[in-house]
């Protein structure tokens, strides 16, 4: 993972072992009111090879620890990049590479965001994306580049045997179309 520190802004990119996807480390700047903090700046992101264009944003409220969402994306048209971070309570977010062309196809990343880490994971067009609470009443905030689109939604299984994800607690919660997507076909 290589990491570049921002001279434009208090933002350290991290790209891990997908190629595009990053983590991006907030650094709060601290006084007695709290703290400051930059999370998007287009100019800051095209320098990391970023360019995205915000459509919508969205927020998911999770009462329970142990809820699953995922694993989603949508199709072309319509593929969508997303900026994912945890604003209360902690996550265990998953990353897919569905790019066929890419050399890390079907190859998962996992990163916990919470609200007290202070970081973001940005996931490129082509990939699935879930999470897994790990509290209870947590808060997940979402940039979206594309509008959905919910003839071209599409999802893979949170265990499909293709990809082998590693869950560290146990899934409590999830909804009926999440448990019903078929076995991914490579």
């Amino acid at each position: 993972m290589t990491a570049h520190r921002s001279r434009l802004t208090p933002m350290i990119f991290k790209e891990n072992k997908l190629k595009g996807a990053f983590i991006i480390e907030l650094e709060p700047i601290e006084d007695n009111r709290g703290f400051f903090s930059r999370s998007f700046c287009k100019k800051e992101f095209a320098l990391h090879g970023i360019s995205m264009d915000i459509a919508q944003c969205n927020i998911s409220y999770n009462k329970k620890r142990g809820t699953l969402r995922g694993m989603h994306y949508q199709t072309a048209p319509y593929e969508e990049a997303k900026l994912i971070r945890c604003i209360r309570g902690s996550i265990y977010d998953v990353i897919i590479d569905l790019r066929r062309d890419s050399p890390t196809y079907c190859q998962w990343v996992a990163v916990e965001l919470s609200e007290v880490r202070h970081r973001m994971l940005y996931v490129p067009k082509g990939f699935a994306q879930g999470f897994l609470t790990l509290e209870d009443h947590t808060e997940v905030f979402y940039h979206m580049s594309e509008f959905y689109a919910p003839g071209y939604g599409r999802g893979v299984r949170w265990n499909d045997p293709t990809f082998g994800i590693h869950w560290p607690e146990e899934i409590t919660i999830m909804s009926d179309q999440d448990k019903s997507f078929s076995d991914f076909i490579p």
